[in-house]
């Protein structure tokens, strides 16, 4: 049995479909029934497990053969980062306990950094479930293509997209979700043993000018970068809603200034950025 957290999301519901059409039996791991429903009819199991709740967790990874962990995302933190560190402490009290062959940790490029930025959440996760006596492999994905969503109204309807990346012809690492569910479904299946980290980005680095670019190419029309200035980014974020914008300013900080990196050398996934654009376009 595969229990899969995170599987209403977007690289937890690839990896539970890749999992089911290879005829290998899933556990879909959700907050209520009605998510898990559709799961239910695609022949999964479903387990009713909020994060937080360790004694549900337990149960919801009770006779797992292997268990995908994805730490809900947390944008706006309160200082420490007390929301995740509650779920860390869960998922850790529920690992124990069951004790599944293997688990899968989705975590992310720069978890290792000691610099302080968002991404100290997945690093906490890291040091917290590394000290189980356990299979563990954490997988450190890079920065989301995905998250160009957001771009597609302006780049469609302006002819222009917003970067906080800079500048603008500075490769980054970036990984679409399918690859990251694909390496998923691999690791979850193999044997080994204590913990290991495995990193994972696309085929080529991808700046903020090579996105507009790829939106150019397939909404064929020009789409253009423009970099947000880093003196607004506060105000914007707050304007946003954000109670605590500190820690994402300094994630991109991270990635703007090159300290936030893999670790070691990365696996390449097959996810063209044109692709994982057109995939975008397309919902």
């Amino acid at each position: 049995m595969y229990a899969i957290t995170g599987i209403t999301g977007q690289v937890g519901s690839a990896l539970g479909q890749q999992l089911l059409a290879a005829g290998l039996p899933v556990r879909a791991v959700v907050r209520d029934a009605a998510k898990g429903a559709a799961w239910a009819e695609r022949g999964a199991e479903v387990a009713i497990a909020d994060v937080n709740d360790a004694a549900a967790l337990t149960q919801a990874f009770h006779g797992a053969e292997a268990v995908f962990v994805l730490l809900p995302p947390t944008f706006d933190p309160s200082v420490g980062f007390p929301e995740a560190r509650r779920s860390i402490s869960a998922l850790r009290e529920a690992l124990a306990t069951a004790r599944p062959k293997r688990v899968v940790v989705l975590s992310t490029i720069g978890a290792q950094a000691t610099q302080p930025n968002l991404l100290n959440q997945l690093g906490i996760m890291e040091r917290e479930l590394g000290g189980l006596d356990l299979p563990i492999t954490f997988l450190r994905a890079a920065w989301f293509i995905e998250n160009s969503l957001w771009d597609v109204p302006t780049a469609r309807d302006e002819g222009r997209i917003a970067s906080f990346l800079q500048p603008l012809d500075r490769p980054v690492p970036m990984v679409a979700c399918a690859d990251i569910s694909t390496l998923a479904a691999e690791l979850l299946q193999q044997t080994w043993n204590g913990v290991r980290v495995v990193e994972l980005e696309g085929p080529a680095r991808i700046s903020p000018n090579d996105i507009a670019a790829s939106f150019s190419r397939l909404l064929g029309h020009q789409v253009v970068a423009d970099a947000v200035p880093r003196e607004t980014w506060a105000e914007l974020f707050t304007t946003q809603g954000m109670k605590n914008p500190t820690p994402r300013m300094q994630m991109l900080d991270g990635f703007n200034q090159g300290w936030i990196e893999f670790e070691s050398t990365s696996r390449k996934g097959a996810t063209t950025l044109d692709t994982a654009i057109a995939a975008l376009l397309a919902r």
